[in-house]
C-alpha cells in the first residue's frame, strides 16, 4: 500500500527543522571563511534547491522589474542601519568576522565569499522557510525569525536584538516580491558595507550614536 506523501509545506518545514540541526552540528573554525562558505553552500543552498527541483517548487530565484525595485528599496532602508551599527563599540569589535583589510586585492575577494554565505543564508531562512511556502499567506513571513535569532546568539547583544525584526522585514519583502533577492543583495551588501565602515573611522561619532541609542536595554 503507498503511503501517501507529504504536502510541500510539511516537507519544507521538517527539511528546514532538520538542516538547522546539521548546521549547528557541522562545526567549522570561526575564522575559517573557506569553511563556512562549504557549509553553508551545501546546506542552505544545494539541498533546499534540490528538495525543490524533486518537488517541482519554486524557492524564490527568479528576477523581475517588481523583483528589482523591492531590491533597491530594501537595500535603501537598511543602509542608514549599517551605517548607524558601524559607529558602535560592540560591532566595531566583532565586525569584520572574518580577517581582512582596506586594501582592495584581499577586500573584494573577501566581500565577495560573504556575499555567498549571505545569499546561501537567504536560501534557506527566506526562500525555503518563506516564499517557498506562502501558500500560507503573509504569516509564512513569520515561520524563521526563531531559527534566526537563534542562530545569531553569538553575535552582539545589538544584533540580537534586531535579528528577529529584520527578518520579518526581509521575510515581508521576499514574501511581496516572491523572489529572495531583495534580502539576498541587502543581507550580502550590508556585510561587506559594515565591514568596510568597519575598517575605516566612524562615519557618525561613536559617542553621538551611543547617547541616541543608550535606551536600548543592551549593551552598545
Amino acid at each position: 500500500m503507498n503511503r501517501p506523501r507529504l504536502s510541500w509545506v510539511r516537507t519544507s518545514l521538517l527539511a528546514g527543522l532538520c538542516l538547522s540541526v546539521l548546521w549547528s552540528l557541522w562545526s567549522v573554525p570561526s575564522t575559517s571563511l573557506p569553511a563556512r562558505l562549504v557549509r553553508d553552500v551545501t546546506l542552505f543552498v544545494c539541498l533546499p534547491c534540490a528538495l525543490a527541483v524533486g518537488r517541482s517548487r519554486d524557492i524564490g530565484w527568479h528576477v523581475d522589474r517588481r523583483v528589482l525595485r523591492n531590491t533597491v528599496a530594501l537595500a535603501l532602508v537598511v543602509i542608514p542601519f549599517y551605517v548607524v551599527g558601524s559607529s558602535l563599540p560592540t560591532i566595531r569589535a566583532y565586525y569584520p568576522m572574518w580577517a581582512t583589510d582596506t586594501a582592495l586585492a584581499t577586500f573584494l575577494p573577501h566581500a565577495a565569499a560573504q556575499f555567498v554565505v549571505a545569499a546561501a543564508a537567504e536560501t534557506y531562512y527566506r526562500g525555503l522557510l518563506c516564499v517557498g511556502v506562502r501558500e500560507l499567506g503573509i504569516k509564512s513571513v513569520f515561520i524563521s525569525p526563531v531559527v534566526y535569532a537563534f542562530h545569531h546568539v553569538h553575535k552582539p547583544p545589538i544584533e540580537l536584538l534586531l535579528s528577529a525584526p529584520a527578518d520579518v522585514l526581509f521575510g515581508a519583502v521576499d514574501y511581496r516580491s516572491e523572489s529572495i533577492l531583495p534580502s539576498v543583495v541587502a543581507h550580502g551588501g550590508g556585510l561587506a558595507l559594515l565591514d568596510w565602515l568597519v575598517l575605516n573611522p566612524p562615519i557618525v561619532p561613536t559617542a553621538t550614536v551611543v547617547r541616541l541609542l543608550s535606551w536600548l536595554p543592551v549593551p552598545l
